[in-house]
């Protein structure tokens, strides 16, 4: 993390830039963490909060558009033979390609917020040949959430801001238990109609 504030600290706003195109894309970069040390430099007053926001989002955006053209034109055969060197397994893949199939533009929103899943889903929607216009709502409504959601975090934890770092360690175990209650609730309340 060290390297990556010292890039943005030199680089500014263009390095968050870079670092979110190719985080989303698919390199192991730790874009929450990234983003909340961004929130952390608004609170201090070094950066400024809407273009900071600005350009997160269109880091994020271009990321997933690009990595959605990766899916469209290289498809299955480059993620199976290049994802482990990107931290991407075929478990995940085959899981991803089913959620897809179901839930789609839901998937792509909250894609970002599960790490791994946020570098293949639109990459996923590629190979479905989601349409474009489509994937471009779900996937854009899903960049401006999550670039606000850690940025706006880093400001409020203000010099405490390296927690984040900690809780993103668990963060997926966290939103698979909230995914884990969210399907048992749905379960249910088929079940109790049923019986109704």
């Amino acid at each position: 993390m060290s390297n990556l504030a010292s890039f943005i600290t030199h680089y500014g706003y263009i390095g968050i830039f870079i670092i979110l195109v190719l985080g989303i894309i698919g390199l192991p970069l730790p874009d929450e963490v990234l983003l909340t040390y961004v929130g952390y430099n608004v609170f201090l007053g070094h950066m400024s909060l809407n273009l900071s926001i600005l350009v997160a989002i269109l880091g994020s955006m271009i990321g997933i558009s690009i990595s959605y053209l990766l899916g469209q034109k290289l498809g299955i055969p480059f993620i199976k033979r290049f994802g482990p060197k990107l931290h991407i397994k075929e478990k995940n893949l085959r899981w991803a390609q089913k959620s897809f199939n179901k839930y789609g533009g839901i998937f792509l929103i909250c894609g970002y917020f599960i790490p791994g899943i946020r570098h293949i889903a639109a990459y996923i929607a590629g190979i479905c040949n989601y349409h474009y216009l489509r994937f471009a709502a779900f996937a854009y409504i899903g960049s401006i959430i999550w670039a606000s959601t850690f940025i706006i975090l880093g400001i409020i934890l203000g010099n405490h801001w390296g927690y984040i770092a900690k809780i993103s360690s668990h963060a997926s175990k966290i939103i698979w238990l909230f995914i884990l209650v969210i399907f048992f609730f749905v379960l249910w309340k088929k079940y109790r109609n049923k019986i109704k």
